[in-house]
Parts: C-alpha cells; sequence; structure tokens
C-alpha cells in the first residue's frame, strides 16, 4: 500500500470504544459500570471489558471499596508530556486564523511574562491599511484590553501604583476604577478597551488556560475606532470567547463559566 503521510481512514472499533469511556469518565468523580453502559450505548459486559483493559495500562482506576472506577494519573503523565512538546504559537495560529475571518479584524496572541503580556503572534485583518500589532510589543496594563486581561486571570501580585499613566483622554487613571474594570473582565470572561492607549485602536481580550487553570495565553481582536465601534466590538466577543475556550481545552484546560474565573492575587 502506498503512504500517503495522511492517517488511515480506517478505525478500530475496540480503540473508539475505549476512548467513548474515557470521555465518559473525564468530568470526574467515579462511576459505575451500568452507569457508563447508559451513557456510552455500549452493553455493561463491553464496558467492563474495556474498563479492565484501560485499568491494567493505568488509564483509569478501578475503586475496590465502591467498585466504580474513575480516571487514573497516567492520563497526567501522558498529558503533561503532550503539553511538553506543543509549541503555543502553532496550535493557536488555526484560532488567530477563525478571529478575523469571523471579526474582519487582527487577531493577537500574547504570553505572560514578568508581569507583562508580550505578543508572540498576530495575524492581521486584510482590511487593515497598517498593523498596530507586532511581535514582541508588550501591554500596558491598565491601557489594554491584553493587559487588563493578564490583570483580571493572571498572578500579577497587585494593581500598578497610582498615578497610572494616561496615553489618551479616555486612558483609566484611577485605581479604583481600574478595579471595578477587572471585576467586570471577571465577570464576564474578557475585558475590553477603547481608544485607551492609541486614540484611534479599540480591542478585546481573553484568558487562554492552562491545565490547572493558570493563564498561559491572551487571545485579542483589535482594530481601528471608526471601523471596530463598540457595536462591532460586542458583536466579536462571542467568536474570541469561543475561540479562547477552545485553545484552553487544547492546552489541557476544562471549561468553566467566565463568572468562575479565577482572581489574580491581591485584587
Amino acid at each position: 500500500m502506498a503512504r500517503t503521510g495522511q492517517p488511515s481512514a480506517r478505525r478500530i472499533a475496540a480503540v473508539e470504544r475505549a476512548i467513548g469511556l474515557l470521555d465518559a469518565l473525564e468530568h470526574g468523580g467515579e462511576h459505575g459500570t451500568n452507569e457508563l453502559a447508559r451513557t456510552t450505548g455500549l452493553s455493561p459486559s463491553t464496558v467492563s471489558r474495556v474498563l479492565a483493559t484501560l485499568a491494567a495500562g493505568g488509564l483509569v482506576e478501578h475503586v475496590p471499596a465502591t467498585g466504580r472506577y474513575r480516571l487514573g494519573l497516567r492520563l497526567v503523565e501522558l498529558g503533561g508530556a503532550a503539553l511538553a512538546g506543543t509549541d503555543l504559537r502553532e496550535v493557536a495560529r488555526p484560532h488567530l486564523q477563525a478571529l478575523v475571518r469571523a471579526t474582519g479584524e487582527t487577531a493577537t496572541l500574547s504570553a505572560p511574562a514578568e508581569g507583562r503580556a508580550i505578543t508572540v503572534d498576530f495575524v492581521q485583518s486584510g482590511a487593515s491599511v497598517q498593523s498596530v500589532a507586532r511581535l514582541g510589543r508588550p501591554s500596558v496594563a491598565h491601557a489594554t484590553a491584553t493587559g487588563k486581561v493578564l490583570l483580571a486571570f493572571g498572578s500579577v501580585p497587585e494593581l500598578p501604583p497610582e498615578p497610572l499613566e494616561r496615553f489618551t483622554a479616555r486612558t483609566t487613571t484611577s485605581r479604583a476604577d481600574l478595579g471595578r474594570e477587572l471585576e467586570r473582565a471577571r465577570a464576564h470572561g474578557y475585558a475590553e478597551a477603547a481608544g485607551e492607549r492609541e486614540d484611534d485602536l479599540n480591542a478585546i481580550a481573553a484568558p487562554v488556560r492552562g491545565v490547572h487553570g493558570e493563564l498561559v495565553a491572551i487571545l485579542g481582536v483589535q482594530g481601528p475606532a471608526g471601523r471596530f465601534g463598540p457595536a462591532a466590538m460586542k458583536a466579536a466577543v462571542p467568536a474570541l470567547l469561543e475561540r479562547a475556550a477552545a485553545l484552553s481545552r487544547t492546552l489541557g484546560h476544562r471549561a468553566e463559566g467566565p463568572g468562575t474565573a479565577r482572581a489574580a492575587p491581591g485584587h
């Protein structure tokens, strides 16, 4: 058979059944054989055989006291190995491209670094003559959507000291006002900045989570104020949150509602 470099289209039914059982167990807790049979549509005898095989490999764990099953610690080891070889920019790029298609504006990827968020990749809107986004550009914590996400969801120990630097007439310069903005960001799962660093630049941004819920990256959408105004920003939010959640899942995070997002210490 000729080699195509592509995965085979043929699938192994036993492996698919094992994956289905792991998916049924992924929300945590212990589950019985009959319960898993109802969830997956498999017969109890099939579920029992597959679980025994998975338990032998450490992928699930049998709890003798209850006779039920839960996910095994071997999955943590495998997940860690997979993440260690993950290039954040590579896995994020399809989401950046999707955001540009959905919003018509430039999409950015930033990474937390020493109390700042640094732009590590972006996909420019085809409608932009010149993009403000550039690799290596640091955020301003109180005057950019990306910076506010870092403050609201990251591990920055405290808010910037007053007086907060004014960049435009719309820059937030009060710590109290900034604190209220961060609370809104935590409640809704994203932050926004309208003409706060540059007069003609508006942006929204959302956190990307890792396995333990930590902030590992920030997705953003930005555009000129004349085109990416309040209505367009609001319309772009669902796509932004969807892509941030999808990228978080790829990095091992299990979804939470925006209201349950973790606040940074000291806020």
